[in-house]
Protein backbone atom coordinates (compact mmCIF):
# COMPACT_ATOMS: atom_id res chain seq x y z
CA UNK A 1 0.00 0.00 0.00
CA UNK A 2 1.32 3.01 -1.13
CA UNK A 3 1.72 6.19 1.42
CA UNK A 4 -0.97 8.69 0.32
CA UNK A 5 -0.26 12.32 -0.94
CA UNK A 6 0.06 15.30 0.76
CA UNK A 7 -2.16 18.07 -1.02
CA UNK A 8 -0.58 21.62 0.09
CA UNK A 9 -3.52 24.51 0.13
CA UNK A 10 -1.02 26.84 -0.58
CA UNK A 11 0.32 25.22 -3.60
CA UNK A 12 -3.39 25.12 -4.78
CA UNK A 13 -3.88 28.53 -3.96
CA UNK A 14 -0.63 29.58 -6.08
CA UNK A 15 -2.10 27.44 -8.94
CA UNK A 16 -5.44 29.21 -8.55
CA UNK A 17 -4.06 32.59 -8.23
CA UNK A 18 -1.97 31.93 -11.78
CA UNK A 19 -5.25 30.64 -13.59
CA UNK A 20 -6.77 33.71 -12.49
CA UNK A 21 -4.12 36.28 -13.44
CA UNK A 22 -3.32 34.68 -17.05
CA UNK A 23 -6.38 33.05 -17.96
CA UNK A 24 -9.28 35.23 -16.13
CA UNK A 25 -11.99 34.86 -13.25
CA UNK A 26 -14.13 32.90 -15.45
CA UNK A 27 -11.24 30.68 -16.37
CA UNK A 28 -10.98 29.05 -12.18
CA UNK A 29 -13.34 25.77 -11.58
CA UNK A 30 -12.53 23.29 -9.53
CA UNK A 31 -11.71 20.98 -12.92
CA UNK A 32 -9.83 23.51 -14.22
CA UNK A 33 -7.47 24.08 -10.98
CA UNK A 34 -7.19 20.21 -11.09
CA UNK A 35 -5.60 19.81 -14.54
CA UNK A 36 -3.58 22.73 -13.53
CA UNK A 37 -2.13 21.21 -10.24
CA UNK A 38 -1.97 17.71 -11.61
CA UNK A 39 -4.60 16.65 -9.23
CA UNK A 40 -7.75 14.95 -9.49
CA UNK A 41 -11.09 16.99 -8.57
CA UNK A 42 -11.44 14.79 -5.28
CA UNK A 43 -8.14 15.96 -4.56
CA UNK A 44 -8.96 19.65 -5.00
CA UNK A 45 -12.51 19.01 -3.48
CA UNK A 46 -10.30 17.79 -0.29
CA UNK A 47 -8.69 20.81 0.47
CA UNK A 48 -11.96 23.27 -1.09
CA UNK A 49 -15.10 21.73 -1.02
CA UNK A 50 -16.96 24.05 -3.46
CA UNK A 51 -15.52 27.15 -5.61
CA UNK A 52 -17.17 29.53 -3.32
CA UNK A 53 -14.66 27.85 -0.41
CA UNK A 54 -11.40 28.66 -2.74
CA UNK A 55 -12.22 31.83 -3.82
CA UNK A 56 -12.58 32.59 -0.04
CA UNK A 57 -9.23 31.09 0.81
CA UNK A 58 -7.67 33.16 -1.87
CA UNK A 59 -9.20 36.05 -0.63
CA UNK A 60 -8.13 35.48 2.98
CA UNK A 61 -4.80 34.73 1.85
CA UNK A 62 -4.59 38.23 0.00
CA UNK A 63 -5.94 39.76 2.62
CA UNK A 64 -3.86 38.55 5.49
CA UNK A 65 -1.12 40.00 3.99
CA UNK A 66 -2.21 43.47 3.21
CA UNK A 67 -3.36 43.33 6.83
CA UNK A 68 0.02 42.89 8.05
CA UNK A 69 1.49 44.98 6.15
CA UNK A 70 -0.79 47.79 6.46
CA UNK A 71 -0.39 47.08 10.38
CA UNK A 72 3.23 47.53 9.91
CA UNK A 73 2.59 50.65 8.42
CA UNK A 74 0.17 51.97 10.33
CA UNK A 75 1.02 51.31 13.58
CA UNK A 76 -1.58 50.16 16.29
CA UNK A 77 -4.97 52.57 16.29
CA UNK A 78 -4.26 54.93 13.35
CA UNK A 79 -5.92 57.73 13.01
CA UNK A 80 -8.01 58.31 9.55
CA UNK A 81 -5.10 60.22 7.72
CA UNK A 82 -2.24 57.77 9.04
CA UNK A 83 -4.55 54.93 7.78
CA UNK A 84 -4.95 56.60 4.57
CA UNK A 85 -1.17 57.01 4.01
CA UNK A 86 -0.29 53.49 5.33
CA UNK A 87 -2.57 51.72 2.62
CA UNK A 88 -1.34 54.10 -0.04
CA UNK A 89 2.55 52.86 1.24
CA UNK A 90 1.37 49.02 1.25
CA UNK A 91 0.13 49.60 -2.58
CA UNK A 92 3.27 51.23 -3.46
CA UNK A 93 5.70 48.62 -1.53
CA UNK A 94 3.72 45.62 -2.60
CA UNK A 95 5.68 43.88 -5.94
CA UNK A 96 3.95 43.60 -9.17
CA UNK A 97 2.85 40.41 -8.76
CA UNK A 98 0.88 40.98 -5.44
CA UNK A 99 -0.67 43.40 -6.72
CA UNK A 100 -1.67 41.61 -10.31
CA UNK A 101 -2.97 39.03 -7.68
CA UNK A 102 -5.24 41.56 -5.86
CA UNK A 103 -6.60 42.80 -8.86
CA UNK A 104 -7.47 39.31 -9.99
CA UNK A 105 -9.20 38.91 -6.32
CA UNK A 106 -11.33 41.56 -6.95
CA UNK A 107 -12.25 40.60 -10.53
CA UNK A 108 -13.76 37.38 -8.80
CA UNK A 109 -14.49 39.66 -6.20
CA UNK A 110 -17.21 41.74 -7.84
CA UNK A 111 -18.69 38.43 -9.28
CA UNK A 112 -20.82 37.50 -6.07
CA UNK A 113 -22.91 39.82 -4.54
CA UNK A 114 -21.53 38.90 -0.93
CA UNK A 115 -18.22 39.30 -2.14
CA UNK A 116 -19.20 43.12 -3.79
CA UNK A 117 -20.35 44.28 -0.53
CA UNK A 118 -17.60 42.67 1.42
CA UNK A 119 -15.44 45.17 -0.59
CA UNK A 120 -17.95 47.91 -0.54
CA UNK A 121 -17.48 47.54 3.49
CA UNK A 122 -13.66 47.20 3.19
CA UNK A 123 -13.57 50.72 1.39
CA UNK A 124 -15.84 52.46 3.69
CA UNK A 125 -14.29 51.37 6.76
CA UNK A 126 -10.94 52.44 4.69
CA UNK A 127 -12.17 56.11 4.59
CA UNK A 128 -13.91 55.92 7.93
CA UNK A 129 -13.77 59.20 10.28
CA UNK A 130 -11.62 61.09 7.25
CA UNK A 131 -12.77 64.79 8.08
CA UNK A 132 -13.55 66.22 4.68
CA UNK A 133 -14.59 69.16 5.92
CA UNK A 134 -10.53 69.99 6.47
CA UNK A 135 -7.58 70.28 4.23
CA UNK A 136 -5.68 67.34 5.26
CA UNK A 137 -8.93 64.98 5.24
CA UNK A 138 -9.83 65.98 1.67
CA UNK A 139 -6.16 65.57 0.67
CA UNK A 140 -6.21 62.27 2.42
CA UNK A 141 -9.69 61.32 0.84
CA UNK A 142 -7.96 62.28 -2.73
CA UNK A 143 -4.67 59.97 -2.02
CA UNK A 144 -7.05 57.59 -1.37
CA UNK A 145 -8.62 57.50 -4.65
CA UNK A 146 -5.96 58.08 -6.72
CA UNK A 147 -3.69 55.34 -5.05
CA UNK A 148 -6.88 52.91 -5.70
CA UNK A 149 -6.93 54.67 -9.55
CA UNK A 150 -3.58 54.07 -10.49
CA UNK A 151 -3.76 50.32 -8.86
CA UNK A 152 -7.11 49.99 -11.20
CA UNK A 153 -5.05 51.57 -14.04
CA UNK A 154 -1.86 49.50 -14.15
CA UNK A 155 -3.35 45.78 -13.11
CA UNK A 156 -6.19 45.76 -14.76
CA UNK A 157 -4.09 47.01 -17.85
CA UNK A 158 -5.88 49.38 -18.59
CA UNK A 159 -2.66 52.03 -19.06
CA UNK A 160 0.95 51.09 -19.23
CA UNK A 161 2.37 52.18 -16.48
CA UNK A 162 5.85 51.24 -15.58
CA UNK A 163 7.75 50.71 -12.56
CA UNK A 164 9.61 54.07 -12.65
CA UNK A 165 6.08 55.94 -13.67
CA UNK A 166 4.64 53.85 -10.83
CA UNK A 167 7.02 54.96 -8.05
CA UNK A 168 6.88 58.81 -9.42
CA UNK A 169 3.03 58.66 -9.02
CA UNK A 170 2.76 56.70 -5.87
CA UNK A 171 5.93 59.43 -5.02
CA UNK A 172 3.20 62.47 -5.47
CA UNK A 173 0.41 61.05 -3.92
CA UNK A 174 2.46 60.33 -0.87
CA UNK A 175 3.60 63.75 -1.35
CA UNK A 176 0.17 65.10 -0.99
CA UNK A 177 -0.53 63.49 2.49
CA UNK A 178 2.30 65.54 3.73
Amino acid sequence: MGRRKTIDPDALLDVAEEIVTTRGAAALTIDALARAAGITKGGVQYSFATKQALIDAMIKRWSQSYDAEFARLAGPHPDPVAAVRAHAEATRRSDASANAKAASLMTVLLQTPEHLESTRRWYRERLAGLDATTEEGRRARLAFFATEGVFTLRFFGLMDIGDDEWEEIMGDIAATLG
